[in-house]
């Protein structure tokens, strides 16, 4: 069998993660959100390939990024993978080379004030989700997309610092920090885990949000019931409830797409992680 390009696995990491289930409060193949739907994710997906296709080419990331975002934007739903791709181009980058922890440190090391503007241009494609800065960071606040552009240049900014000044808070953002450090231990998770891939993919992501809580849910709904949510995925995480319970996360997935309350930045660990896999050759599809 032919193997895939890193670009190829990077759209596959992306369909495996929506469509494995069930993922507690996120779209999967059984749920869809009431303005965000598992169609839409699918027609993201199909949208990055020449943003991912220009970082397998040694594009530069936030160019490549920004491409990504852009063909993603394009289906009807509005944001399905942009903390996803801000994961992906680096490591679809750094897979040219080898996808080891210290070569994607080095891709991250090695961006650019050009990849800082290309990343904020990239939030005029797409409404993200996002936090009001800090008063001193208000002239950086991303929700400024291009206009946020002279200011970056003024301060001599790269894209890796501007990840660096969005941690804590970001737990994206703190993958580019710690040298993608839960992708990596993620992507060994999903080789040791059984069953196929999407249930894999399932496991992983409670196992992700049982060990630490969601940013995307801290920033949204405060960080007392961020914290909840990954108590009550460690409880099903410590009693395999997947296997022996299966019911109860189900229940609990269901109740968190009720409530509204969306681990978004835990599933986008969790594509992080079948990348790795897949270009590891630690899952096959």
């Amino acid at each position: 069998m032919p193997a895939r390009t890193p670009a190829q696995n990077a759209r596959v990491a992306l369909l495996l993660e929506v469509a494995g289930t069930p993922k507690p409060g996120n779209v999967d193949r059984h749920r869809d959100l009431p303005d965000l739907r598992f169609d839409h994710f699918l027609a993201g997906t199909v949208g990055t390939e020449r943003g991912l296709e220009m970082a397998a080419e040694g594009a530069a990331v936030g160019a490549a990024f920004e491409r990504a975002v852009e063909g993603m934007a394009a289906q009807g739903g509005g944001n399905t993978q942009f903390g996803a791709l801000l994961l992906l181009t680096p490591l679809v980058r750094a897979a040219r080379k080898d996808l080891s922890q210290p070569v994607v440190e080095s891709v991250l090391e090695e961006t650019t004030v050009a990849d800082a503007a290309n990343f904020y241009r990239a939030f005029e494609h797409v409404d993200v989700f996002v936090s009001d800065p800090p008063e001193d960071m208000a002239p950086l606040d991303v929700r400024r997309g291009g206009d946020a552009v002279p200011t970056l240049e003024e301060r001599g900014l790269t894209l890796f610092d501007v990840m660096e000044r969005s941690v804590p808070g970001d737990d994206v953002a703190r993958e580019w920090v710690t040298g993608f450090e839960r992708s990596f231990r993620a992507a060994k998770r999903l080789a040791e885990a059984d069953g196929t891939p999407l249930e894999r993919a399932a496991a992983v992501f409670l196992s992700l949000l049982a060990e630490r809580p969601d940013t995307l849910v801290a920033k949204r709904h405060g960080e007392d019931i961020a914290q909840n949510i990954t108590d009550r995925a460690a409880e099903l995480h410590d009693t395999n409830a997947l296997e022996d319970d299966h019911e109860a996360v189900e229940t609990f997935a269901d109740e968190l797409v009720e409530r509204g309350v969306n681990p978004g930045t835990t599933a986008d660990v969790t594509a992080a992680g079948l990348f790795i896999a897949l270009e590891h050759g630690e899952i096959e599809v």
